[in-house]
């Protein structure tokens, strides 16, 4: 079997997504040396990455959601000739005629409507969501089979798109084991200038994210306790972020809040390690990782209560209601009053729970569906 797989977003630059590539790329090769494999990278990682004997790269310099993409990739893969090809986000080009398994992180897009949710004109937003969606009905509607990261987005493309159920693979996501971290906590806060206590969150700056609020809840807590407490975000620089940046400038929240930028995992996991929690704010998610690996490196969660973490997280979370931001400040405060005894026996009690959750088992899985959706 000749498997191809779409890995212009490999890369931890490249959130959610570059992590998903990462660890499925990494697993696969550890566990398959019977298939062949093809690597469709872009010029950073074509160089820099190394493969197995079965695997072969081939360089695809240009962007994801480009007009370029639509008619330039079915050719080059069409060239490879694979037996399945494995498109790891929606952009399955619309002209593409092979076989293909798609792995549909969220729905996000589809729920996110309006002006206050992009940076563009109106004429290019409508234009846009009108490709969105055109794009996003081929991916599903044309593969082979659909692989998803949590119950909650089964269930929500089964609703959209009236698909069966059996076209849809769950293979929950694993935790980095290199986000826990031996580096000193001395020099990490003097490298970022931060201080104790603070919370902490990692990820982009995206309307779902639900940000705005976690600035007013930092606000009204350092309003009701007596010592500083910061909010530390680590996030890729990007438009959204400096609407964040608006955001904390107009509430008078810029002595509480850190903005980071990009963080590596050595650095990250001192700064989860040592934070008061990590708080998840999203209004949505299709699965959830960052805050997997916050409890990895040994800190708490405060989390959105969403059904999706109530699928994935259980009880090794807090929650909070995402859309009272006193909800959230009252969630912080109960954090900031637990005694170190019961802080550390939480910490234990969720690192035992998530062990649930591996990106072996995810390899596995999806090698399963790839050959299960050339045997059809």
């Amino acid at each position: 079997m000749k498997i191809l797989i779409d890995a212009r977003l490999y890369g931890l630059e490249n959130a959610g997504l570059g992590r998903y590539l990462v660890n499925l790329i990494d697993e696969l090769a550890n566990i398959d040396k019977k298939n062949r494999y093809v690597l469709l990278l872009r010029k950073k990682y074509f160089k820099e990455l190394s493969v197995p004997e079965n695997w072969e790269k081939v360089l695809v310099d240009f962007r994801h959601y480009s007009f370029i993409e639509q008619i330039r990739l079915p050719r080059i893969i069409s060239k490879h000739k694979p037996s399945i090809t494995h498109f790891p986000h929606f952009n399955v080009p619309v002209f593409f005629k092979g076989k293909y398994i798609v792995t549909i992180h969220d729905i996000l897009m589809h729920k996110q409507k309006g002006r206050n949710t992009t940076t563009l004109s109106a004429p290019l937003y409508y234009l846009k969501k009108i490709g969105y969606h055109r794009v996003f009905r081929k991916a599903v509607c044309g593969s082979e089979k659909i692989i998803v990261p949590s119950n909650f987005v089964k269930k929500e493309l089964i609703d959209y798109y009236g698909l069966e159920k059996s076209k849809i693979t769950v293979t929950y996501e694993g935790v980095d084991t290199n986000i826990v971290s031996k580096g000193k906590k001395e020099n990490i806060f003097k490298k970022y200038n931060i201080s104790s206590p603070y919370f902490i969150y990692a990820g982009n700056a995206y309307p779902h994210k639900n940000l705005k609020r976690v600035v007013e809840a930092m606000v009204l807590l350092n309003e009701e306790v007596d010592k500083k407490v910061l909010f530390v975000m680590t996030s890729a620089r990007n438009v959204f972020t400096k609407k964040l940046r608006e955001t904390i400038k107009k509430a008078k929240a810029d002595k509480y809040i850190k903005l980071l930028g990009f963080v590596p995992d050595h650095d990250l996991g001192v700064l989860f390690k040592h934070s008061t929690a990590f708080i998840f704010p999203s209004l949505s998610e299709g699965f959830g990782l960052p805050g997997m690996e916050a409890i990895r490196a040994g800190t708490l969660v405060l989390a959105s209560d969403i059904p999706v973490f109530k699928e994935v997280y259980k009880d090794s979370v807090s929650y909070f209601n995402p859309f009272d931001f006193s909800s959230m400040t009252k969630a912080m405060k109960n954090t900031m009053a637990m005694s170190i005894k019961e802080r550390e026996k939480r910490i234990a009690i969720n690192q035992n729970y998530i062990k649930r959750y591996s990106w072996a088992t995810m390899a596995k899985q999806t090698l399963k569906v790839y050959e299960n959706s050339v045997s059809v």
